[in-house]
């Protein structure tokens, strides 16, 4: 079965309409999910981008396959996978598959797509790499201005300097835009793969709709700023909440800019994300032009999600609310049931398996992955009855677990002040009740049950948990996860 992975980059769940946004212009992907299976509580492994694109291509969780951090804001950990690292896109080319890899790499810094079998041009860098010479002789080939922004939205940093840019206009029509670019190189591949005959892996990566949020005039001002709900989040005090978060706010300098700013910023988030689908579109209406579509598999997700204001804060971090954790999923196989929706806790990690378990490969490899292909069919399987995130560090390093079920997130932080939120009562994560006597019994559940769950998978951090709360007197097995003691010190 051919494969089509539509992958955005700090994506929120609630900018498309399938997800329940009233005002969104995602009718692509919204067809997506009514045409296929939407999951409705699809997190990501890790909120930021590189270690959870690692757990993408190795079906393994971060702390396994060891690449914890962006480079660009490295933190003293590894930089690139191991050399004999598996990866699914090799296994794919073992048995025939064309693939190819169109958009943000961003798995490391010194070894590319290319070196883990994939076709298409090299894109480094965390954003739209408009400078590259193949975006450039796309612009001139077809007679279209160079790249050219104003407006820019920004705050003030806490030195008074001007804070990381945020938004701005783009000086150039659709066409030029670095989205409508990829979308043009995606179709391109499309059509080589569909000449050649072969069964064919795609994934078309953008790089938005990651901040800055830069987008020309029609998408710009799609969106009425007064139309904008604010998050409810935005009234965060963070009392009782790790000291890190408020640092954070600062750094994005939300209290430096009224609210109607934030509501334009979000208008403008949305516009990008319109973007982003009309260019999906196009791919789409090129697979059933190829007389692709009863043959080929179709994903969409992202790697993490975006605060644009909730919590006070932009951007991710370490802050391990469902702004960032929780993001689309859509899943569309041929010949299956419309309109399936799954509420289990899936993975971006389950992406893995389900390319493996589509290619007809076995997918025990990608070891912290499953298999979605039972759910999009409709079948009723056993499943997990809670999730597992994680994270690492980003300007500093900062080890976080959570672990989040129907109701309740607890989030444990070594260095800091831990989290528990009733997602029931309070679903904007503003009350942190992790100290509150009448959760003592909630608490130690979740505790316990969160060490279970790293003791079996070999996450080194269930030994602090051993030596900090009652989940059990293990002694220290460094063999378990193939790293030392010193790792985790």
């Amino acid at each position: 079965m051919n494969i089509l992975f539509l992958m955005t980059d700090q994506h929120r769940v609630d900018t498309l309409g399938a997800y329940g946004n009233r005002l969104a212009a995602t009718p692509v992907l919204d067809e997506l999910a009514g045409t296929g299976t939407r999951f409705d509580r699809w997190y990501t492994p890790t909120a930021i981008c590189t270690p959870a694109r690692a757990s993408l291509l190795t079906g393994q969780a971060p702390f396994r396959h060891k690449l914890l951090a962006n480079h660009e804001r490295n933190v003293g950990y590894l930089e690139d996978l191991p050399d004999g690292q598996y990866t699914f896109p090799q296994a794919l080319r073992e048995v025939g598959y064309n693939c190819g890899l169109i958009g943000k790499w961003h798995v490391g810094h010194h070894r590319r797509a290319a070196d883990f079998g994939f076709d298409g041009p090299d894109l480094p860098g965390w954003h739209n790499p408009v400078d590259h010479p193949d975006y450039l002789a796309y612009l001139a080939e077809r007679g279209l201005p160079p790249y050219e922004i104003h407006d820019h939205i920004r705050g003030t940093l806490p030195n008074g300097g001007p804070g990381n840019l945020l938004a701005a206009r783009l000086r150039q029509p659709v066409e030029a835009t670095f989205e409508h670019y990829l979308a043009t190189r995606a179709i391109e591949m499309l059509e080589r793969y569909s000449a050649e005959g072969k069964l064919f892996f795609l994934q078309l990566n953008f790089f938005g709709p990651h901040l800055p949020y830069i987008v020309p005039d029609e998408y710009f001002d799609m969106f009425d700023p007064d139309l904008v709900e604010l998050p409810k989040s935005i009234a965060e005090t963070f009392a009782d909440k790790p000291p890190v978060q408020a640092n954070y706010s600062a750094h994005w300098t939300f209290d430096t800019m009224p609210l109607e700013v934030t509501r334009k910023l979000i208008a403008v988030y949305w516009g990008y994300v319109a973007l982003i689908d009309a260019q999906i579109g196009r791919v789409m209406d090129a697979m059933r032009r190829l007389g692709l579509d009863d043959e080929t598999a179709v994903f969409f997700t992202c790697d993490h999600g975006e605060f644009t204001g909730a919590h006070r804060l932009h951007d991710k971090g370490p802050a391990m609310y469902e702004d960032i954790y929780r993001t689309p999923g859509l899943l569309r196989l041929p010949g299956q049931e419309p309109g399936v929706v799954r509420t289990e806790f899936v993975s971006l990690l389950d992406c893995t398996a389900t390319i493996l378990d589509l290619a007809g490969l076995d997918p025990s490899p990608a070891v912290d992955s499953r298999s979605l292909v039972p759910l999009a069919k409709g079948e009723q399987v056993p499943w997990e009855e809670d999730i597992v995130c994680e994270f690492h560090g980003h300007h500093f390093p900062y080890p976080q677990r959570m672990i989040r079920t129907d109701r309740y997130k607890l989030v444990v932080n070594p260095d800091s002040t831990n989290e528990l939120y009733d997602l029931f009562t309070d679903p904007d994560e503003l009350l942190n009740r992790y100290t509150h006597p009448e959760m003592a019994e909630v608490r130690a559940r979740l505790m316990q049950r969160l060490y279970e769950v790293l003791r079996a998978r070999g996450d080194n951090f269930y030994h602090w948990m051993t030596s900090m709360y009652d989940v059990g007197d293990v002694s220290y097995d460094p063999t378990m996860s193939g790293l030392d003691e010193a790792t985790y010190r």
